[in-house]
């Protein structure tokens, strides 16, 4: 039977306690931290149906899971889903919009295909990049151009057989390299790539297997980069003329920027639990924001005003981090979309909007996939902070 999706969290009240994952740890988290009282609680999102994803509401009644037939082929019947038959959706890119016909361009890790999908339209290739998987890299970020509405640019991250690099795709165009030479290794070639929303590009590495890499200046692995579109280090970067912000990653999984850009987050895969940062520029990446040691596999993130949401590509489910003004986080994870109220193995995702999201599966890289796996789902993100309703 196909996972489905159900309803997600009810009655969360202001002040109220959020439900506890039993899995993440305070461990990591700053001496001087402490629990923020006075925050709402940011429920977790629930899936977009038809007529909503706008805030205010007013669509149909989405309908319940038992409903919901279970995918015949190609086919999937849950309103929420906008594309299916893909293959290891790790990188998502949304393309800007109300919410109400949500559009993405997502990355397919192993063929390094590059699709637009939206619901009831045949899914789009608009490039095929050569990638080697090895080692868990392949095509694993994906971002939209900061001036995306002008010049049409898409950026991808992929691993070659030599190198990892970033590369650029304009329209009926073959792909271009923008970044090459960063290290490649028998494992940690994953990446993650993202806008920052002031106008440039960030790009988070893997050490290439090698964590003295990380630590090493002078190699890009293992780093957060911020460039333009040419590959050049953004102005304003800690360091003129370089474009690494932050080092000591290891395997990043996503990397996100809030809606104004006043916070970017960047999710790991650490020697023995998965992290969470808040990228400090021109500050080591050392004390993480969250950890997990039961280590769910953190792929894509989300951020808006309030919450910082984590999709995990291991435990299959989603989580849900309640936001302090000040960055730091208020309460434990809310678990949402786990075991057959979800989709399985959870991959990239980006905003559309504050209240909507698109997120990928990656069922195909060692989960249960169903029929028509692997598949794009769109989210609307209600509670406080982002504003938005569920349908």
């Amino acid at each position: 039977m196909a996972r489905r999706w159900r309803g997600l969290v009810a009655g969360l009240a202001v002040g109220g306690v959020l439900a506890a994952s039993g899995c993440a740890t305070f461990t990591d988290q700053p001496k001087d931290w402490r629990p923020q009282d006075q925050v709402t609680p940011q429920a977790a999102p629930e899936p977009n149906g038809p007529g909503g994803g706008t805030s205010g509401g007013g669509g149909e009644q989405r309908p319940r899971p038992s409903e919901i037939p279970p995918p015949d082929g190609c086919t999937d019947f849950d309103p929420a889903v906008i594309a299916t038959c893909l293959d290891k959706v790790t990188a998502v890119a949304a393309l800007p919009g109300d919410g109400s016909d949500p559009t993405a361009i997502v990355g397919e890790r192993t063929t390094g295909r590059i699709l637009r999908v939206k619901k009831d339209t045949e899914p789009q290739v608009l490039a095929t990049i050569p990638v080697n998987p090895a080692g868990d890299g392949g095509l694993t970020g994906l971002a939209l151009s900061p001036t995306y509405s002008e010049d049409q640019l898409l950026f991808a991250y992929i691993t070659t057989p030599t190198d990892n690099r970033l590369v650029r795709i304009a329209p009926g165009d073959t792909p271009k390299p923008v970044i090459t030479g960063i290290p490649r290794g028998a494992t940690g070639n994953r990446g993650a790539l993202t806008s920052d929303r002031r106008g440039a590009l960030l790009l988070a590495t893997g050490d290439a297997g090698n964590p003295a890499l990380a630590g090493n200046p002078r190699s890009q692995a293992g780093k957060v980069l911020r460039v333009d579109a040419a590959g050049a280090p953004a102005p304003g970067n800690p360091t003129a003329g370089s474009p690494v912000v932050s080092g000591g990653l290891r395997s990043p999984g996503g990397i996100c920027a809030s809606p104004d850009g006043s916070m970017v987050w960047v999710t790991d895969r650490g020697a023995d639990r998965d992290l969470l940062y808040r990228l400090q520029p021109g500050k080591p990446l050392r004390t993480a924001a969250w950890s997990w040691p039961d280590r769910p596999g953190v792929a894509g993130c989300l951020a808006v005003p309030g919450a910082v949401w984590v999709a995990m590509s291991r435990a299959g489910n989603l989580q849900t981090l309640p936001l302090a003004d000040d960055g730091s986080f208020s309460g434990k994870p809310v678990v949402s979309m786990a075991d057959e109220e979800g989709l399985g193995l959870l991959g990239g995702m980006d905003l559309v909007n504050e209240q909507v999201g698109v997120l990928g599966t990656v069922n195909k890289d060692g989960g249960k996939p169903v029929s028509s796996d692997d598949r794009v789902v769109t989210l609307v993100l209600t509670g406080g902070g982002g504003g938005g309703s569920a349908d």
